[in-house]
C-alpha cells in the first residue's frame, strides 16, 4: 500500500475506533513519528480527512480530531437512510439468487441468537454485515460508494451509543419482514417497511446520543 494511503487508512482507523477522540489535537510532526511515515504522505492524508470532515488542519498547528454536534448526525442519518432506503428497493426489483437469500437468512438468524443472549456487541456487528449485504446487492455501485461515506460519518456515534441500546427484538423482527419484502420482489413494500425500520432506529440512535452526550450550560447538545 503506497505511504499516503497507509496513512490515511491508519489515521481514519484509528478516529473512527476513538482512539483518537474527538479534540485530540496532534502536530504533523506528531503524526508522522505515531505512524512512522514522512510528512508528505500524512499532509495527503490530512487533506483528504479535512474534507470528509474528521479533523480541522491548521497550518503550523497541526489537526484536530472534529466532534460531531447532534444536528451534524441527524443530517447524516437522514441522507444515509434515504440512500438505504432505495438500496433495499433496487434489491427487491433486482430479485435476489438462493445464495444471497440464504446468506441474509444465514445473518438474521445469528443476530437473533445475539439477541437472546444479549450480546450487543456482537449484534451490532451482524448488524453492520446484514445491511451492507443487502446494499451490495442493489447493483448500484455509485449508490454503494455513497453509502460507505456516510456509513464512515456515523460509526463514531454507533460505537457510542452500544452500551445503551436495548435488547434489539424489534429490529430482528423488521429485518425479517425486510427480507420477506425483498425476495417477494415487491419494492413499495420494501420501502415502506425499511423507511419504517431506519426512521425508527435513527430517532432511537439519536435519543441514545442525547442521553450520552449530555448538554451544555444553554441546552447546547455536546458534541460525540
Amino acid at each position: 500500500m503506497p505511504a499516503r494511503e497507509r496513512a490515511y487508512h491508519e489515521l481514519k482507523f484509528r478516529i473512527l475506533e476513538g482512539r483518537l477522540p474527538p479534540g485530540t489535537t496532534l502536530l504533523e510532526t506528531e503524526v508522522a513519528n505515531l505512524l512512522s511515515l514522512s510528512r508528505t504522505p500524512i499532509r495527503e492524508a490530512l487533506i483528504r480527512l479535512e474534507e470528509e470532515g474528521l479533523v480541522a488542519v491548521r497550518p503550523r498547528h497541526g489537526i484536530t480530531v472534529k466532534a460531531q454536534s447532534l444536528d451534524d448526525l441527524a443530517d447524516i442519518y437522514e441522507v444515509f437512510s434515504t440512500h438505504e432506503v432505495k438500496a433495499a428497493q433496487l434489491a427487491a426489483r433486482r430479485g435476489l439468487s438462493k445464495t444471497e437469500a440464504d446468506r441474509l437468512h444465514a445473518l438474521m438468524g445469528q443476530m437473533e441468537r445475539a439477541t437472546q443472549r444479549d450480546d450487543i456487541e456482537q449484534w451490532s456487528r451482524l448488524d453492520d454485515i446484514f445491511h451492507a449485504e443487502i446494499v451490495s446487492f442493489c447493483g448500484n455501485a455509485r449508490l454503494q460508494a455513497t453509502l460507505r461515506q456516510y456509513w464512515d460519518q456515523q460509526y463514531r456515534a454507533r460505537m457510542a451509543i452500544m452500551p445503551l441500546r436495548p435488547r434489539p427484538t424489534q429490529s430482528d423482527e423488521e429485518h425479517r419482514a425486510i427480507v420477506t419484502a425483498i425476495l417477494s420482489g415487491d419494492e413499495a413494500e420494501t420501502r415502506r417497511l425499511h423507511q419504517e425500520h431506519r426512521d425508527r432506529a435513527d430517532q432511537q440512535a439519536l435519543e441514545l446520543l442525547r442521553r450520552q452526550s449530555g448538554t451544555l450550560p444553554g441546552g447546547e447538545a455536546k458534541g460525540i
